[in-house]
């Protein structure tokens, strides 16, 4: 697959994280498509996540870092469990995210978040967001990959953390 062999160059190039992160987006909109991908890291540690990467940093900037929310089922079954979490359709959306107001207003009906997990570990996410039903179990041997691939470029951010 094209896509895999080009995030794989953006990952061997200059510039990490940023570079490997951009590649990533461009690889994963050509492969399974998206209106918004963005990445979640967790500091664990420190009890807290931040957005490293957003496609669209005019809707969703890169800002600081927020408490991890551990009563959410994002946390559960994201961070927890190391499963993906499917939102199909708007009811989902506004269920999922307190900001669904933003989500919903740039078409984004549907979404995926998926582990990106390492040791045993999650160290952060990749949110897809598109429109209803766009993602679903069907294409996670594709986007297995893209999170394996996102393994290093996040354990850079954390290793840089404060």
């Amino acid at each position: 697959m094209e896509a895999l062999s080009r995030a794989a160059a953006g990952l061997a190039a200059a510039g990490q994280p940023h570079t490997g992160l951009a590649a990533l987006d461009a690889a994963l909109a050509e492969a399974v498509g998206h209106r918004l991908f963005t990445v979640l890291v967790l500091d664990a540690a420190r009890g807290v996540s931040r957005r490293a990467y957003s496609s669209r940093p005019e809707a969703y900037p890169i800002l600081g870092e927020k408490p991890l929310r551990r009563e959410t089922e994002f946390h559960r079954l994201v961070v927890e469990a190391g499963r993906p979490r499917f939102c199909r359709d708007r009811a989902d959306i506004i269920r999922a995210f307190p900001d669904h107001a933003l989500i919903l207003s740039l078409g984004c009906e549907g979404a995926v978040n998926l582990p990106i997990r390492w040791d045993g570990q999650t160290l952060g996410a990749l949110n897809l967001l598109h429109g209803a039903g766009h993602y679903d179990e069907a294409q996670m041997p594709v986007l297995s990959v893209f999170a394996a691939l996102a393994v290093a470029p996040v354990l850079r951010i954390l290793a840089d953390a404060p």
